[in-house]
């Protein structure tokens, strides 16, 4: 499991040739350090008696920031396993017709699965961006440069996602809900990046 694995040891699996962990687990990774960072922001925003006013909802906060870094990490590992058998099926024989018909169902079922994990990934990331939105104006003025870095590696985990999206509902044959998902992703991502872009473009200014 991805959540168990050392930086180096993962960053080492990463790199070869394996066909997991890849770009959907690194994406989800990203997504679990950006909303760490946010957790740190009001880790360092609470008990300060010039944030007293905002407290409460930092609190409140931080306990949805836990739950998503633990979301982003199961859905990590969960990239992994249903990439697994979708590698396999590729490989399955297509020789013969009912081999072909086959192989193509089999394909089907696993690049739907594949194309959800992403897509969870992406809905996550959007809800995490509008909480930095809310560090962004609310959090700590000394932790402002985290949102900063927070909200870029959340925007990495949107739009790396979107290409593993992208990638399996390409080979699709259910094209009606293939185009629901990009269709989908296309809107989760350009949400996500604009908001993102917002927010970093504030903290650089808040940094001059």
């Amino acid at each position: 499991m991805i959540r168990d694995l050392t930086v180096s040891a993962f960053l080492e699996e990463l790199s070869s040739k394996r066909p997991t962990p890849g770009g959907g687990g690194a994406a989800a990774l990203g997504g679990a350090q950006g909303v760490a960072l946010g957790e740190m922001v009001i880790n360092l925003t609470l008990g300060k008696k010039k944030y007293a006013d905002v407290e409460e909802e930092m609190q409140l906060l931080l306990v949805k920031l836990e739950g998503m870094r633990e979301e982003f990490l199961r859905l990590a590992d969960e990239d992994a396993r249903v990439f697994a058998p979708l590698a396999a099926a590729y490989g399955l024989p297509s020789g013969t017709e009912e081999e072909k018909k086959h192989k193509e169902e089999v394909l089907e079922t696993h690049l739907l699965a594949a194309s959800l994990v992403p897509k969870a990934v992406m809905e996550q990331a959007v809800e995490a961006i509008k909480i930095m939105d809310i560090l962004a104006h609310k959090g700590s003025r000394l932790a402002v440069s985290d949102v900063g870095v927070g909200v870029s590696f959340l925007r990495s985990a949107l739009l790396g996602a979107k290409m593993n999206v992208s990638i399996n509902t390409k080979f699709m044959k259910q094209r009606e809900t293939a185009q629901q998902l990009d269709q989908e992703a296309y809107m989760l991502s350009e949400m996500g990046r604009k908001l993102s872009d917002e927010i970093y473009a504030r903290v650089e200014a808040a940094l001059k």
